[in-house]
């Protein structure tokens, strides 16, 4: 039996991977987390074998909440469901400690498979994204700016371009209005940019500009 906690912020999309698991006798979901902090606890507190969770979610998310899951329990595996289809944040959440990743569009036709294999302790990942992680790990020159960006960076900057201010980033993230402007900063400087508006028309050029789900 496979024991899967849920973490996504959005009750529907619970109930509906809960259907989607319906009939499949060596699964079954034992807990649900609404937020980074509630799956953290339940993380903490819940005798499961597979955590399933969204990368977007309120509190802490993302890299940093799958950081944080991995130094505190090693050998769970992680499988990340998400809308964020670009092969950047895939890779980020690999090289963070997920053992697999699976777009939201994607889950009706892959999600038990995708369960299994992280279960049996192998990866669940695309061909897309295993290019991408074998491409990173060679010396290139022509790399995209967004690639050069920390973790963090990379989340404030996800933020900045879909419209939130430096407080509301401030207050997703858990940081002070001065190191959300620092990383502001650092991005720009690292991406080259002047402005705002810079960065989010090459987030949508890129295929970047993602609403959270």
């Amino acid at each position: 039996m496979i024991r899967i906690l849920i973490a996504d912020d959005h009750t529907i999309m619970r109930e509906g991977l809960k259907r989607i698991l319906d009939g499949n006798d060596d699964i079954r979901v034992v807990a649900e987390a609404i937020d980074g902090f509630d799956t953290l606890e339940k993380v903490r507190n819940t005798q499961f074998d597979v955590l399933l969770m969204d990368l977007s979610m309120p509190g802490r998310s993302g890299v940093d909440l799958i950081r944080q899951i991995k130094d505190e329990f090693p050998k769970l595996p992680i499988l990340i469901l998400t809308m964020h289809e670009e092969e950047q944040y895939a890779v980020r959440a690999i090289r963070a400690g997920a053992r697999g990743y699976l777009t939201k569009e994607s889950a009706g036709t892959q999600l038990v498979t995708a369960l299994r294999k992280v279960a049996s302790g192998r990866p669940y990942i695309s061909i897309e994204v295993a290019e991408q992680l074998a491409m990173n790990a060679m010396p290139a020159d022509d790399n995209l700016p967004h690639t050069s960006l920390s973790d963090r960076e990379f989340e404030v900057f996800s933020h900045i371009v879909k419209g939130k201010t430096i407080t509301e980033i401030g207050d997703l993230l858990h940081l002070s209005v001065k190191t959300v402007s620092t990383h502001k900063m650092r991005i720009l400087q690292k991406m080259n940019m002047s402005n705002i508006s810079d960065l989010v028309q090459y987030a949508v050029a890129h295929n970047l500009l993602i609403p959270n789900a």
